[in-house]
């Protein structure tokens, strides 16, 4: 199981970009088409990372929301036969 000590790790890549990135940038001698693709890599890095931080939040304010609603993983299975029975209701009641 995953802990938030885990996502540590996923910070890892982009501390590496950050050090690449400023010793080109002290270098002297420096190459733009490369600090444009270690930014670009970064930049991908860093959104790869907000969007699986924002996933993470989606679902824990998702499962607290059903918690305090008093509502479970069986109202939520129980839930979805309804709306699917429904949604067959309606289908049938439209093709009559």
């Amino acid at each position: 199981m995953a802990s938030l000590k885990d996502t540590e790790q996923l910070t890892q890549r982009l501390e590496e970009l950050v050090g690449e990135l400023r010793a080109e940038l002290a270098n002297g001698q420096v190459d733009f088409e490369k600090l444009v693709g270690l930014s670009d890599e970064l930049s991908e890095a860093a959104d790869g990372l907000a969007e699986t931080f924002n996933s993470v939040n989606e679902t824990l304010v998702q499962r607290l929301e059903e918690a305090k609603s008093g509502r479970g993983s069986r109202s939520r299975s129980s839930n979805r036969q309804s709306e699917s029975s429904a949604s067959q209701a309606k289908t049938t009641a439209a093709r009559s």
